[in-house]
């Protein structure tokens, strides 16, 4: 299993931290790699909230079945895969005071097939696309008002 997480502070206060995280229908725009991202229903997930995701990660495009498994509205949310990659993970967004949140993101992964033979190189991978999808999400967040 490959366990990885990222946090990092966003400037703007938790709800709208959350309004953006907690709607996969915005993921295209902060999360690298992400082409579609079909939630369903569309809005804030609520558990049961089903998502049909296509993902191209170090060279290679993945298709992806996810559910998501428990809410705590306006403070996270835990998901896993139900096809594709085999995996589960969860986002929280925490007030650090009135114009600014901690969102962390964490996600494992159980390599499978000749996936389990470049498990050595995913991790770190897996958590620099993290960073990087936290600085994005920071960065739509600062402009997108």
């Amino acid at each position: 299993m490959i366990e990885v997480s990222a946090a990092r502070e966003v400037p703007v206060p938790a709800e709208r931290a959350w309004a953006v995280v907690a709607d996969y229908g915005h993921d295209p725009r902060w999360r690298h790699g992400v082409s579609t991202m079909a939630p369903q229903p569309s809005g804030p997930v609520t558990v049961g909230t089903t998502t049909a995701e296509v993902l191209r990660f170090a060279g290679r495009t993945y298709r992806s079945g996810g559910l998501v498994t428990e809410v705590d509205e306006g403070r996270g949310f835990a998901w896993r895969t139900t096809s594709g990659l085999v995996a589960h993970g969860g986002r929280t967004v925490r007030p650090l005071g009135a114009r600014s949140a901690r969102v962390t993101l964490r996600a494992t992964v159980r390599p499978v097939g000749a996936q389990r033979l470049l498990a050595p190189v995913l991790r770190p991978l897996l958590a620099r696309t993290l960073r990087r999808d936290l600085d994005r999400l920071a960065a739509l967040l600062a402009t997108d008002h």
